[in-house]
């Protein structure tokens, strides 16, 4: 499994950015897709998840702010930023996981980067 991360960069605070997720290889066993983030000197956290029934969850601090969503077709997952804040900045990092009755799964992409300058 490979999860490519996409769509980072430079924004201005109140600016938005969208960030991709292409997922390949054996996906069937993953059923839970989210992203996280780290910002210099704190902890993994997560940003949003999405289920592959639809079933989203979001950290307070990015609600109303940030949509997740996924293609299935295209085994894609977007998360849509908006009124981006300072405190937005961070590395952004793609994750799938699931498990099937023998193993657990748990994927990463390699991260992209995202900066809100004021």
């Amino acid at each position: 499994v490979q999860l490519v991360e996409s769509g980072g960069g430079l924004v201005q605070a109140g600016g938005s950015l969208r960030l991709s997720c292409a997922a390949s290889g054996i996906i069937s066993s993953l059923t839970t897709w989210g992203w996280y983030r780290q910002a210099p000197g704190k902890q993994r956290e997560l940003v949003a998840s999405i289920t592959n029934g639809g079933t989203t969850n979001y950290a307070d601090s990015v609600k109303g702010r940030f949509t997740i969503s996924r293609d299935s077709a295209k085994n894609i997952v977007n998360l849509q930023m908006s009124s981006l804040k300072l405190e937005d900045t961070a590395v952004y990092y793609c994750n799938g996981r699931g498990s099937s009755w023998s193993a657990v799964y748990n994927y990463w992409g390699q991260g992209t980067q995202v900066t809100v300058s004021s």
